[in-house]
């Protein structure tokens, strides 16, 4: 059995969980709601304060969606509880990143200022050279989070360009001359 699938799944207080049919899970918290359609083969049942889900046979299939489904409807609760946050940083001479209203600017050391638009549920604070992305959804977070990482890629040479705050970016050598 999965290890990941068979854990039960703990409410925490002031979050509500609704199962209706075809496996539409919808869960409500403090800081706001998420609803999301599951797969139809796993069984999904609320006992008390705890979620449990469930498959029906041992096929490599069900294995593999019995450890997503739980594992999607556990970071929905702890979404809707906590919420995530990533923290990018910026290095290198120039970079910056302001903020006015929901658009993110970026100046990269292109011709041109990186404009991008703060998608719905999202939430990004630029304080310092420090980029906070933050939400509810740990999927748009993620996404969010790495499309302005794609902006400028950090480089192995000068360590310039955007990366993730718990990020190791391998630094190489530069050329070295004849002698």
């Amino acid at each position: 059995m999965s290890r990941i699938g068979r854990m039960p799944i703990a409410i925490p207080a002031g979050v509500t969980v609704d199962i209706a049919e075809n496996n539409h899970v919808t869960v409500k918290g403090p800081k706001g709601t998420l609803d999301r359609v599951l797969p139809a083969e796993m069984t999904i049942k609320k006992e008390g304060e705890e979620v449990i889900v469930e498959r029906p046979n041992d096929l490599k299939k069900n294995k593999s969606l019995h450890g997503l489904t739980r594992s999607l409807i556990q970071n929905m609760v702890t979404g809707v509880a906590e919420g995530y946050t990533k923290t990018l940083e910026i290095n290198g001479v120039g970079y910056r990143a302001e903020k006015s209203g929901k658009k993110l600017t970026l100046h990269l050391g292109y011709s041109h200022p990186v404009e991008m638009e703060d998608p719905e549920g999202i939430e990004s604070k630029v304080e310092g050279n420090n980029i906070i992305v933050s939400g509810i959804d740990k999927e748009k977070v993620g996404q969010y989070a790495a499309n302005i990482r794609e902006k400028r890629k950090p480089e192995p040479y000068k360590g310039k360009g955007i990366k993730y705050s718990t990020e190791h970016v391998r630094r190489l050598a530069g050329k070295t001359g004849k002698k």
